[in-house]
């Protein structure tokens, strides 16, 4: 069986690919209180309409791709909220199926924005941790327990019907490893790859991006490479040294410019620093990033700026 690649038809010709923007955040920003280690997950359980109508307007926003709200929605996230394993493979479905709907209701009224597609999002064994460890890598896990804790979400994600897996802000190598290794259960199942970085060269865990990319290059179910939820000033080195070790299409959607602060987690503009996603749209082009969007603290207008200034060449 070939592995599906939904990303090559829409990455021809050198053109991007227009990711969404941050899921989380601009749920806060419409009301919602994420103080809670289900984070995002929580509002699949209280308010799932909401995401709909944030997938629904970055999609209206020019987004081709809308990533889902299975960040952190475990089995074990969903547990500690007395919920059972049923019940929260449930609730993943239901973050693909709100993507879904609001694809097609965008759709509906927009034809000619076909092909749009579906990421179902793996967040990494540090955001169920909720401890700021997504930005260290500084967790250790038996690689069958790794896999174990992965599955029940993959397998929930898979048949549901999303069009690939955003495998995102990962910071460890052996959970990359224990992933490509999960994956090869789900042969025509494809997945992006997304990590957060210490420096431009290498992993939060300090493992050198060279030892990545070589990882990646020899899986058939690596659709893309990048970074993710990281401070724009990063993602152009990281872009580089990714475009030198790697022919697979590269992505990068950092944070809006703020910092975040994991212990009193919190965000904070840093003194001196100017920058936008928009401000670094040619850069990141430039070194390569073929699928371009926005993770924490960006919103619909980010978006918006990006799919203009692209459709504007």
């Amino acid at each position: 069986m070939s592995v599906n690649n939904p990303l090559a038809p829409l990455l021809a010709d050198e053109r991007a690919l227009i990711l969404d923007g941050a899921l989380a955040t601009e749920l806060e920003a419409r009301g919602c209180d994420l103080s809670d280690p289900l984070w995002s997950a929580k509002v699949l359980l209280e308010n799932p309409t909401l995401i709909y109508q944030v997938h629904l307007d970055y999609f209206r926003a020019g987004a081709q791709c809308a990533i889902t709200a299975s960040y952190q929605a475990t089995p074990q996230g969903f547990l500690r909220r007395g919920l059972d394993e049923e019940q929260a493979l449930t609730l993943i479905a239901t973050s693909v199926q709100l993507a879904q709907q609001a694809r097609a209701d965008y759709l509906a009224q927009q034809p000619q924005a076909a092909p749009l597609l579906v990421a179902g999002s793996v967040g990494p064994y540090g955001a169920f941790l909720a401890d700021g460890s997504e930005y260290r890598g500084d967790y250790q896990l038996p690689q069958a327990e790794m896999i174990a804790f992965h599955r029940p979400r993959i397998a929930a994600l898979a048949a549901a019907g999303v069009d690939l897996l955003a495998c995102e802000t990962l910071p460890s190598f052996a959970e990359l490893q224990a992933l490509l290794t999960l994956l090869a259960d789900y042969p025509t199942l494809g997945a992006w790859f997304s990590f957060t970085l210490r420096d431009s060269e290498h992993l939060s865990d300090g493992t050198p991006l060279a030892e990545v990319a070589a990882l990646l290059n020899a899986s058939p179910q690596a659709l893309a490479v990048g970074v993710n939820c990281i401070a724009l000033e990063q993602v152009t080195p990281a872009l580089r040294t990714l475009a030198a070790l790697t022919t697979l299409p590269l992505l990068a959607y950092p944070n809006s410019g703020e910092h975040y602060d994991a212990v009193s987690k919190t965000w904070h503009a840093c003194d001196g620093e100017h920058g936008s996603l928009i401000g670094q749209l040619d850069a990141w082009r430039q070194s390569g990033a073929r699928l371009i969007g926005g993770c924490c603290r960006t919103t619909p207008q980010d978006i918006r700026a990006i799919a203009g200034q692209l459709a504007g060449r």
